[in-house]
Parts: C-alpha cells; sequence; structure tokens
C-alpha cells in the first residue's frame, strides 16, 4: 500500500506539471492520484492567457482566486476575480478560456480527473 499522507508545497511540487497537484496524472499509487477530483496551484503573471477555449468540457469546475486579478471568459459572460475568495463555478459542457489582468495565483479544483485535457502551454498578451 502506499503512502497515506503526503505532505508538500504547492508551489514546488505543481511545477512540473503545469500546477497539477492531484488527480489522474499523478502515478497510480501514489496518495496524490485520483480520478475523481484535480486540484491545481495556478501560478500566473501579468498578460497570461490560456492558449485557446478549453470546448467539450466533460468536467464540472470550480476556480477560487487567491491573489490577483484574474478573468474567466465563458459563451455568454465574463467573470472577473478581484477580491481573495472570489470563485467562479461551471458545469460539464460550459466552454472556457481565461487571463491573468495582473500577477495572480488560482486554485483550481475540477471533477472528475480525465485525461486528455492537455493544451498548449498558457500565452503573454
Amino acid at each position: 500500500m502506499g503512502e497515506t499522507v503526503y505532505v508538500g508545497n504547492a508551489g514546488v511540487d505543481g511545477v512540473g506539471n503545469g500546477g497539477w497537484l492531484l488527480g489522474h496524472f499523478a502515478p497510480p499509487g501514489e496518495i496524490r492520484h485520483s480520478t475523481d477530483v484535480e486540484v491545481k496551484w495556478g501560478v500566473h503573471p501579468p498578460g497570461e492567457a490560456r492558449s485557446r477555449w478549453a470546448t467539450g468540457e466533460r468536467r464540472t469546475t470550480l476556480l477560487v482566486l487567491v491573489e490577483g486579478r484574474f478573468r474567466v471568459e465563458l459563451p455568454d459572460r465574463t467573470v472577473r476575480l478581484a477580491a481573495p475568495g472570489d470563485y467562479v463555478v461551471w458545469a460539464r459542457g460550459v466552454d472556457h478560456s481565461w487571463y491573468a489582468e495582473c500577477a495572480s495565483v488560482v486554485l483550481t479544483v475540477r471533477w472528475p480527473s480525465l485525461p486528455g485535457y492537455r493544451v498548449d502551454p498558457p500565452i503573454l498578451r
């Protein structure tokens, strides 16, 4: 049986996997491996944007602003997160993109954890 407790640092552990800390991509048998949920610690410099819209989404997502100003683009609206703790949740099937209006840190939780969603690295605008 694998470890039953893991202690780490989100800024360190997420570096090698685009900020993702927990999900299907962690090695099987490791406590951070999960097909139920994914967790990401996203550190974004000012002007960073998703390289392209996420479409055909099969997961529900919660995005919480830790610091900064962050914009989430949805098909029918733009959501601006400006105060620590501001958050947005969108359902399966909702396309999205995002943009860091200034240096920002966000915590993202998605469920379930499904392979096949990796996109090009973010771009600076």
